[in-house]
């Protein structure tokens, strides 16, 4: 069963095919609308949207900043084709989409921002990687934000890398973001006990 959604976001009508299997196929996930409400987006960002879903995050950077400015990545071949399709239902069809595991496929670096509400499950894999290795492909200054459904191991888990993090709780969900400041992980200090 396919849907259609039609949504503004940051005063800017957008329209998403979506389908069965893929995540949240008959409204924008409010997580994602929560991360959202906190990107700032300014001229010269180069954003990746990882785990891109049918392309609300991605399609809405393009939008603002151009399609040429924005990369998205998903490992599932459904939601890489809506987001193509969809990418050219909203006017910016040259977008960069890439069927990749992470980053696997992904050889743009220098992001000055990435976006991401990867899957939680109870197993952290998969936000641990896109973590460390989204740490990598930023440029110093640059910034990640990621919506999720816990705090305390994503808290130390970006302090570890990033030296910190900002949260906001909106409703359920809590939205990180943290700045690369140096090109290094944090060296973070243990307390003695």
């Amino acid at each position: 069963m396919s849907y259609m959604i039609n949504e503004t976001i940051k005063g800017i009508e957008l329209i998403f095919k979506t389908e069965e299997g893929v995540f949240s196929p008959r409204r924008i996930d409010k997580g994602t609308l929560a991360m959202l409400s906190l990107v700032d987006f300014q001229d010269g960002d180069k954003v990746l949207d990882l785990g891109c879903g049918y392309g609300v995050v991605g399609i809405l950077a393009a939008k603002i900043l151009g399609p040429h400015n924005v990369v998205m990545t998903d490992k599932d071949r459904l939601a890489i084709h809506l987001s193509k399709e969809n990418a050219k239902l909203n006017d910016v069809g040259d977008i960069t989409i890439y069927e990749s595991d992470g980053f696997k496929n992904v050889d743009e670096k220098d992001f000055t921002l990435i976006l991401s509400n990867p899957p939680y499950h109870t197993d952290f894999s998969v936000a641990k990687e896109f973590i460390e290795k989204g740490f990598n492909r930023l440029c110093i200054g640059g910034r990640m934000y990621m919506v999720l459904k816990r705090d305390l191991w994503y808290r130390n888990k970006f302090k570890s890398i990033f030296g910190g993090a900002q949260v906001w709780k909106i409703d359920d969900y809590f939205v990180f973001m943290s700045i690369k400041k140096d090109s290094t992980y944090a060296k973070v200090k243990k307390s003695k006990n």
